[in-house]
């Protein structure tokens, strides 16, 4: 299989704070992770480490197939899509959706002097379609509900047909509504063979979509539990992780957590 990426003894240390403690992980192409850990893990670092914003301080970060310290950040980041709170705010609130999705062809923010092809707006109205904007496209991004704006923002992300597509927190902020839509495209997202490598990174255990294959829980800047999906999202390992008592189900492809209520007057852990 072929890795699109491959850390091995990743650590990143800030001033004298240790923020990823010897993290090794394989992702292979075509599969679909999600990552979840307490706050604090690490998830951020670790995000900005897949997406080439970040090199690890000790330890070896490899992402589609190009070492971070010996390659062209710059040239590697045109083939990831992020979706991230960042990414949103660097949208012009006056942009149109259209233009808001179409300006990733180039990778800019607002329309200026670029010229795009049809190829480019075919592929604009193609993500249009799939992420139900079609009655939007006229509308501006400051305007949009949230869960709208969530939508916009994977529909650029994916504008460029990236090779690995990263998705933090895309449900935070949702209704149970806005939530449900987006849980369900992002299922039908894991779900396409021809869809990129993708990594969801989530608080909740019922944000995470159908069709997805593996997980990777952080503890405390290091790897709690990585593996299989059905295996890593289980009572024991996400209790391990976030040092709670936690009971974990799984239900019509999705999953459900909840904790032990504490009796009256006794500690509410173990």
């Amino acid at each position: 299989m072929t890795s699109v990426l491959a850390f091995d003894d990743v650590t990143v240390v800030r001033g004298e704070k240790q923020i990823l403690s010897d993290v090794t992980w394989r992702v292979n192409e075509g599969e679909r992770w999600v990552i979840m850990g307490p706050n604090g893990a690490g998830k951020t670092t670790l995000m900005q480490i897949c997406s080439g914003y970040m090199h690890p301080t000790r330890g070896r970060a490899t992402v589609l197939g190009e070492t971070l310290g010996k390659t062209n950040v710059r040239e590697l980041r045109t083939r990831i899509g992020i979706s991230s709170a960042a990414t949103a705010s660097l949208l012009p609130p006056e942009e149109t959706v259209f233009d808001a999705i179409l300006t990733a062809a180039h990778g800019v923010n607002g329309r200026w002097r670029e010229v795009y092809e049809a190829v480019d707006r075919n592929r604009a109205s193609e993500m249009i379609g799939q992420w139900g904007l079609e009655r939007l496209v006229e509308r501006r991004v400051g305007t949009l509900s949230e869960g709208e704006r969530k939508r916009v923002q994977i529909a650029r992300a994916l504008m460029a047909d990236p090779e690995l597509l990263i998705l933090d927190e895309p449900a935070a902020g949702l209704d149970v509504a806005g939530r449900e839509d987006l849980v369900g495209r992002l299922g039908l997202l894991a779900e396409d063979p021809m869809s990129p490598s993708l990594i969801l990174v989530t608080h909740h255990v019922e944000e995470i979509p159908s069709n997805f294959s593996h997980a990777l829980l952080l503890s405390q800047g290091g790897v709690s539990a990585v593996g299989l999906v059905n295996d890593v999202i289980a009572s024991e390992p996400m209790s391990t992780a976030f040092g709670v008592r936690l009971t974990v189900e799984r239900a019509d492809d999705r999953w459900y957590a909840h904790g032990f209520k504490p009796s009256r007057g006794r500690r509410a852990l173990a």
